[in-house]
């Protein structure tokens, strides 16, 4: 082989191990970072680390140089492959800001004492509930009809497509049952569920009648890539909960009491300044971060209740 060709095929093999490299080191902790007072790191649980990371740097790389005056030069960002890795992080002091759904919020809350600082306002909206639809020509018109009928969820770590419908089920007195594929058997004393993975899934579930009910936000509910216009005709809203907020931002529990209140300053201030608009938008579509007012706990607090209760019943 031409030496100019051996060497083209080792460079580009060598670019191959630095980019799996880079995506695994992603999901690693920073050893040597782990409870430097002047490193701010930036959580979130992820299954696709290199498309998140763009996402978290340009907020961090915005906040970082605005905290210079309580000691944070430098920041950091570490993912973890799901909640309970998380959770490990925060007890550690590996992690000191996490940005997660307010379901997985409540579990970090309860496993690692991880506290809510902000909400976080994506895309103009700061809360939303879940939405149970059946169709139209459905014997199911209420959720007191559900008894030996099927409900699709999307995720197990979903909060509107998950936590929130599973929780207003058990409140209800339903017990519910995780069946092997939409057409399952089904005893005619229980809910059977299945977890659909995506929005779309859900919708078309429902309308090919592979699934009696499917769940949602309100916000995905009304978004015609989740919904197509040819399915809605057919579907009919029978329930909906109370809200919850979107998202949030968390901090460890014994994050220094200046660092967090100039961390919480920084992302308030963030949507008036011009200067961050372009690092909110990479940021989940961000468009501002929002005090939790008594409202918002109240309804985190039952949440969190909810959350304890699917996980002892239902999991």
């Amino acid at each position: 082989m031409p030496v100019h060709c051996l060497s083209a095929c080792l460079s580009a093999h060598l670019r191959r191990i630095a980019a799996l490299a880079l995506a695994f080191a992603l999901l690693l902790p920073l050893p040597a970072l782990a409870g430097d007072p002047g490193v701010l790191v930036l959580g979130r649980i992820s299954d696709d680390p290199k498309a998140h990371y763009e996402q978290l740097k340009s907020l961090l790389d915005y906040v970082v140089p605005r905290m210079n005056d309580v000691g944070i030069r430098e920041g950091r960002i570490l993912m973890a492959k799901d909640a309970q890795q998380m959770a490990s992080y925060l007890r550690r002091g590996r992690v000191d800001w996490v940005t997660e759904t307010a379901g997985t919020g409540m579990m970090l809350r309860q496993r690692a004492g991880a506290k809510a600082l902000l909400l976080t306002e994506r895309d103009g909206t700061s809360h939303y509930h879940t939405v149970f639809f059946a169709r139209a020509d459905s014997d199911v018109k209420s959720l007191d009809d559900l008894h030996g009928h099927s409900v699709a969820f999307q995720r197990p770590s979903s909060t509107s497509a998950y936590f929130l419908p599973a929780t207003e089920l058990l409140h209800r007195g339903n017990s519910l049952e995780l069946l092997l594929s939409p057409t399952d058997k089904l005893n005619s004393s229980v809910v059977g569920y299945v977890f659909a993975r995506s929005e779309l899934n859900i919708a078309t579930w429902v309308h090919k009648r592979l699934v009696d009910v499917g769940v949602m936000s309100n916000v995905d509910w009304e978004n015609p890539r989740r919904v197509p216009a040819a399915f809605r005709q057919d579907l009919r809203v029978i329930a909906e909960t109370g809200d919850v907020p979107r998202a949030l931002e968390l901090v460890r529990s014994d994050m220094d009491p200046k660092v967090e209140a100039r961390l919480r300053k920084v992302l308030r201030d963030a949507a008036t300044d011009p200067e961050a608009r372009d690092a909110l938008q990479g940021f989940f579509q961000t468009t501002r971060f929002l005090p939790v007012d008594a409202e918002s706990q109240r309804a985190l607090d039952n949440l969190a209740d909810g959350v304890s209760r699917v996980r002892s019943e239902v999991e």
